[in-house]
């Protein structure tokens, strides 16, 4: 990959703006503050991994207020949300299979050499570069200490 997301992110603005497309332009808009935010923030350039992990953390808030907005019966507000997970996730690696998942966390109990529950950080701490943007973190935790467990 020659061009980093970041890169695409920023054309996709230019594209969207040239298009007339205002709600990708918005979203896009969105995902490039928040990146903008964590680098002035952090005092650094985000490589992509960092940027995987600005879009994880936003669509999970977008997923969290669709729950909310639906269980409040504000479906016109979940349906935006909605809009804008999906243009997140387009910027985000393909989901990882629940098999796959599995895989990792093996590998990665065995690279470890994990025992038991005390061992958990180490084995996150060689999962999350893994599935990153591709998995939900909360259902990898929760596997991770049911094989652990």
């Amino acid at each position: 990959m020659s061009d980093s997301l970041k890169q695409r992110i920023d054309a996709d603005m230019k594209a969207a703006m040239r298009a007339k497309d205002r709600e990708r332009l918005g979203t896009v808009r969105l995902i490039l503050a928040a990146i903008k935010q964590r680098e002035v923030d952090e005092r650094t350039t985000l490589d992509d991994t960092q940027v995987l992990a600005v879009l994880d953390k936003m669509a999970k808030q977008r997923r969290d207020s669709i729950a909310q907005y639906e269980g409040a019966g504000r479906q016109d507000l979940a349906d935006k949300e909605q809009r804008e997970l999906e243009i997140i996730q387009d910027y985000m690696p393909q989901p990882l299979s629940a098999a796959e998942i599995a895989a990792l966390i093996d590998a990665a109990v065995a690279s470890t050499g994990a025992g038991g529950m005390q061992d958990m950080g180490k084995v996150m701490g060689v999962l999350r570069p893994q599935v990153q943007g591709r998995a939900d973190m909360g259902a990898v935790s929760a596997a991770v200490k049911a094989r652990l467990g």
